[in-house]
């Protein structure tokens, strides 16, 4: 099982030299995957969550294939309905060849009306979107077998709607910070292509007892069992999110990569 990290792009620390250290950090530590998130227009309800500045994540990708070799260049998630498909499928198809084969895709139908309405795309429309996006998409690369054919498509969300888009159209089902009972209750259930989720990261000094506590989050024993149970689910790549919902945090990465850090070693050593 391979390990990601979900490196944040956007708030008040990512300047481009911590997004190269960023990226540094992840490869040189061994993690096989990074990703980035995606928001077009930074409206009242983005901001929230996620403010400026916020880098377009096939921008940063492409500047940051120019400072690593070896790890693999993601999106968790591409809110497909926010651009033409065509577009998406020439972009992500020109980003993969330029990097050497090393684009993961994840996408997702989004969340953010207020986004929806400044871009003018209905967002009552935003499931249909994804899906004719996504067949475009495979079109578009089967057509010319060299633009984009082996980048794997990782498709989010966990509603009835996502799990069959992920059946349909993806290589892996991608969840995003769901409870392991959760996650295994819907690969039990569900013939899905394969499985990358993305959890928390969040290392503490003492054992947290709380039943409902998220995966990746205690200590670094928590953290390893974890992953084991994930990799019995049948989780082919795990993607870490070290980012704790408060921006200001980009300011301090070292805390998140010291925590990378000791996962990575301990996962090793544990392999």
């Amino acid at each position: 099982m391979q390990l990601g990290v979900n490196v944040p792009n956007f708030g008040p620390g990512t300047d481009p030299g911590v997004l190269r250290d960023w990226a540094r950090v992840t490869e040189g530590l061994g993690y096989d995957l990074l990703m980035v998130s995606d928001h077009v227009v930074i409206t009242p309800d983005v901001a929230e969550r996620y403010p400026e500045p916020f880098h377009e994540p096939f921008t940063t990708l492409s500047w940051l294939a120019g400072v690593t070799t070896r790890v693999r260049l993601g999106t968790t998630v591409l809110i497909l309905p926010y651009r033409h498909p065509l577009l998406v499928a020439r972009m992500a198809a020109n980003l993969d060849r330029l990097s050497e084969g090393r684009l993961v895709l994840g996408v997702g139908v989004g969340w953010a009306r207020q986004e929806f309405d400044a871009l003018g795309v209905p967002f009552a429309e935003r499931g249909r979107l994804t899906d004719e996006c996504l067949a475009t998409l495979r079109d578009a690369w089967r057509t010319d077998a060299r633009e984009g054919g082996s980048i794997p498509v990782w498709v989010g969300g966990h509603s009835a709607a996502a799990l069959r888009r992920a059946a349909r159209f993806g290589d892996a089902w991608h969840p995003l910070r769901l409870s392991l009972a959760r996650m295994g209750e819907i690969l039990a259930d569900h013939a899905l292509p394969g499985f990358a989720p993305r959890i928390s990261l969040r290392l503490t000094g003492t054992p947290v007892d709380d039943p409902e506590r998220p995966a990746g989050v205690g200590t670094v024993e928590q953290i390893l069992d974890d992953l084991e149970r994930l990799r019995l689910l049948g989780a082919d790549t795990v993607v870490l999110d070290p980012c704790q919902g408060d921006p200001e945090e980009t300011l301090r990465p070292h805390a998140a990569w010291r925590a990378l850090a000791e996962v990575a070693d301990r996962w090793r050593t544990a392999s």
